[in-house]
């Protein structure tokens, strides 16, 4: 099969998905995820595949889902003119696709190991989080800065991490380190950048010793498990309260996508980070005034 936002490479028993536009941080396009995911069944239909690498191109696994403008002008942030029923009904389909989409690496027979590094934001993260295994270059960044747009973050991350890990991280949208990522649980292995590929491959290698039967029916005692247990039922509760975020258009949002249409996704992570500091700096004046007792 042709791709244009994305690699597909078949190497003995490995078949790697390397995320291609690396000038955009491999922001994850409409284009990028329908390409993604029928490169996952070329390799699940692929029998002399055993595993699955996926990896980003450049200087990053992936900035997360791009929120560029749409053909006909309007950001998918930006509820301007939209009847409020409309706009919860779109966001409610792109987010239950989205659901589908991270359920989809579980029900491949296939293991997929996730080769992150640089930025993995967002969408990315999420794809990290859903992979089977999941190897981090020791420069790797992680956050769901998105969250300071008003948006979600995923059970995943909790069912990893721990919800407290989940809250830390998935209320504030701070970023943390591949140490911090190994610490909590959500990559095995952090391995110096150059090492990343040859580790997962060797990895990858490692898996395909193991008869076929073996390999899929294992995977699937864990995700079906998994499944089983609830989490499938929580990643589904993602669909509804994902499209409240997402459609929870306020004045906070206003301001960050009219930055945006005045000088990008830079400006508008400027306009963040401005709002930040300036909140910052009036509860360091609140603490500077009142002791902590009189909060």
């Amino acid at each position: 099969m042709a791709y244009e936002t994305i690699i597909y490479e078949v190497k003995g028993p490995v078949a790697t998905i390397t995320l291609n536009r690396p000038e955009a941080l491999n922001a994850i396009s409409q284009q990028m995820t329908a390409e993604l995911h029928r490169a996952l069944d070329e390799a699940e239909a692929d029998a002399p595949v055993r595993a699955i690498i996926l990896t980003g191109a450049g200087r990053g696994f992936s900035a997360g889902y791009d929120i560029a403008r749409r053909p006909d002008g309007r950001a998918p942030l930006d509820g301007t003119g939209v009847e409020h029923a409309e706009f919860i009904k779109d966001w409610w389909t792109r987010d239950a696709a989205s659901t589908q989409r991270l359920l989809h690496l579980w029900h491949l027979s296939k293991p997929i190991i996730a080769a992150v590094h640089g930025w993995v934001m967002g969408g990315g993260f999420w794809y990290a989080l859903a992979a089977d295994i999941t190897l981090a270059a020791d420069n790797a960044v992680f956050a769901q800065p998105e969250v300071r747009h008003t948006s979600n973050t995923t059970i995943l991350f909790a069912a990893l991490a721990g919800w407290k890990a989940a809250h830390r991280y998935g209320l504030t949208g701070d970023h943390f380190d591949a140490a911090e990522a190994h610490r909590l649980g959500i990559v095995n292995e952090v391995v110096p950048a150059a090492e990343l590929l040859p580790r997962a491959r060797w990895l990858a290698e490692r898996i395909a010793l193991v008869p076929e039967p073996s390999v899929r029916l294992n995977k699937a005692v864990t995700c079906y498990g998994l499944m089983a247990m609830g989490l499938g039922a929580g990643m589904l509760m993602n669909t509804p309260l994902s499209a409240l975020a997402h459609a929870s258009f306020n004045a906070d949002r206003e301001g960050l996508l009219d930055a945006m249409q005045q000088g990008g996704l830079k400006a508008m992570e400027a306009h963040n980070k401005a709002r930040r500091e300036d909140l910052s700096s009036f509860f360091m004046i609140l603490i500077r005034g009142k002791k902590f007792h009189e909060f």
